[in-house]
């Protein structure tokens, strides 16, 4: 059914491949532009180095040997023990000579003028013709308070009155807007920074009480006040000190002094009062007189105190200026009861123990050495400074300083030769003893008008600052030049000749 057999082959042309071969389309694609930058950098420094090989020792020798000069000993010897003895006499010559004394080397760059870094003032307070009646530094030394009252005629006790603080390292300090401004009912007579605790100040007002107060409590920052008792001053106050207590190192009192001729020290309690601790009186017929000092009137007579300063060498020994123009030596330690006068809740004593010759109107200010134990300068309504010395009853020193009032005096905290006074002339006062005996420094002009310069204070942790206040209303902060803060070698013995002068 079925037979092998060969059939031709069959041929189909590819249409396609005709078609693709006739046709022919060239196509090209580019992704989008590409945007290029040229730019050249280089490192921000360079340094170039050179290395060497060490030089070879044997070299060396060879340079030295070519260069050593002969040496003639014996010669040198000779010269030497020939001129030793002329060496010698000059070098003991030199060694006592006082040519050089009080220069010192130093390589820091000085500051040769007394500026004025600061004006600061409460517009309220002048505008009611305050006056700044006492300033103080904090323990920081970056705090200074001021007191706002009046110390010329007139009843000021209900004239109200202010406290104002400055932190003079405050960013933004306005001079015209204190940090704290506390209202005071009284006139404030004098304020004291507390020696450890930055923020605390007591102040005494003119009628007669004694406050404390705290400037980290903004709201309310009275925290201590005596209250008007039987134990409290009957005379303005014009004067507080904080007094550490002997019986607890680390606890402080606060003392007090008034016209009303009492020195009162005052213990904290915890209802927010002031009671009276220990107190003194002064009476005119319990004030030691030298020959040469006139007698005291009859009958118990009140010595108005104005002043006070404790020795920095032994804390029971004090110095008080009073109302007669007389400085008083006197002492805590004292047992002898005052003459009876008004009651008190607390026996006073008489604390005088000498007295010195008087200035010719009341004493203002007086101010005990820091680096001598029986200096102390006073200053009163006569224009004169005295420097005294514990140890007799003649001043060492007497200048005038001012035609019209001296109404503070302070001993530079740096400097042993170096006070500052307040005129009511309007001018604050350096002098520096290792220059000149009898006339200033240097005198600044604290007020155009030549209204008075009331107080002045050194900054014991800032000591190129002095602050002073005027009865203009205005605290000026001055910076020292570095003649005034930096102690010279021999300026303590200079201090020790001073202190060891007598006089007839």
């Amino acid at each position: 059914m079925f037979a092998d057999g060969a059939a031709g082959g069959a041929d189909v042309e590819s249409l396609w491949r005709r078609d693709q071969g006739g046709r022919g389309e060239a196509k090209s694609c580019q992704t989008g532009e590409i945007s290029t930058v040229e730019a050249a950098v280089q490192s921000h420094s360079s340094r170039d180095a050179g290395i060497q090989t060490d030089q070879s020792q044997e070299a060396v020798q060879d340079f030295n040997l070519c260069h050593r000069a002969p040496v003639d000993y014996a010669g040198l010897l000779s010269f030497l023990q020939r001129v030793e003895e002329d060496v010698i006499k000059e070098l003991n010559k030199n060694w006592r000579s006082h040519a050089f004394d009080g220069f010192e080397v130093n390589w820091t760059d000085q500051n040769e003028t007394v500026s004025c870094l600061y004006s600061l003032s409460y517009p309220e307070a002048q505008d009611q013709k305050l006056q700044v009646t006492s300033i103080s530094w904090n323990a920081t030394g970056s705090v200074v308070a001021c007191s706002y009252g009046r110390l010329d005629d007139g009843d000021w006790s209900t004239q109200k009155s202010y406290v104002c603080t400055w932190n003079l390292d405050r960013r933004g300090l306005n001079p015209q807007h204190p940090d704290l401004v506390v209202d005071v009912p009284s006139s404030v007579m004098c304020l004291a920074f507390h020696p450890s605790e930055p923020s605390l100040i007591a102040g005494g007002l003119f009628s007669g009480e004694v406050v404390v107060w705290d400037t980290s409590r903004i709201e309310d920052p009275l925290i201590w006040r005596t209250g008007m008792t039987d134990d409290t001053h009957t005379d303005p106050v014009y004067q507080v000190e904080w007094m550490q207590d002997l019986k607890h190192s680390h606890h402080f009192q606060v003392l007090s002094i008034s016209t009303d001729g009492k020195v009162l020290v005052w213990q904290t309690e915890r209802d927010g009062r002031l009671t009276l601790a220990e107190g003194f009186a002064l009476v005119a017929q319990q004030v030691p007189r030298s020959a040469n000092l006139k007698k005291p009137m009859r009958g118990e007579t009140a010595v108005g105190v104005t002043s006070l300063s404790f020795s920095r060498f032994d804390p029971t020994v004090f110095v008080i200026g009073v109302e007669g123009g007389y400085s008083l030596k006197c002492s805590t330690a004292v047992e002898t009861a005052a003459l009876p006068r008004m009651g008190s809740s607390v026996p006073l004593k008489a604390p005088a123990q000498f007295a010195f010759s008087p200035h010719g109107g009341p004493v203002y200010c007086v101010s005990c050495s820091p680096f001598h134990r029986n200096l102390f300068l006073s200053s009163g309504t006569d224009g004169h400074v005295h420097l005294h010395s514990m140890l007799q009853a003649q001043p060492l020193v007497s200048l005038q300083l001012s035609k019209k009032y001296l109404f503070s005096v302070s001993w530079s905290p740096i400097r042993p030769l170096v006070f500052a006074a307040a005129s009511g002339e309007g001018e604050v006062q350096l002098f520096d003893f290792g220059k000149s005996s009898q006339k200033p420094a240097v005198s600044i002009k604290q007020t155009s008008d030549q209204s008075p310069v009331y107080c002045i204070e050194f900054n014991i942790k800032q000591t190129q600052l002095l602050a002073a206040g005027d009865a203009t209303g205005t605290v000026k902060i001055w910076q020292l030049s570095s003649e005034f803060t930096e102690q010279g070698p021999r300026e303590m013995n200079q201090l020790e000749q001073l202190a060891n002068e007598v006089t007839d």
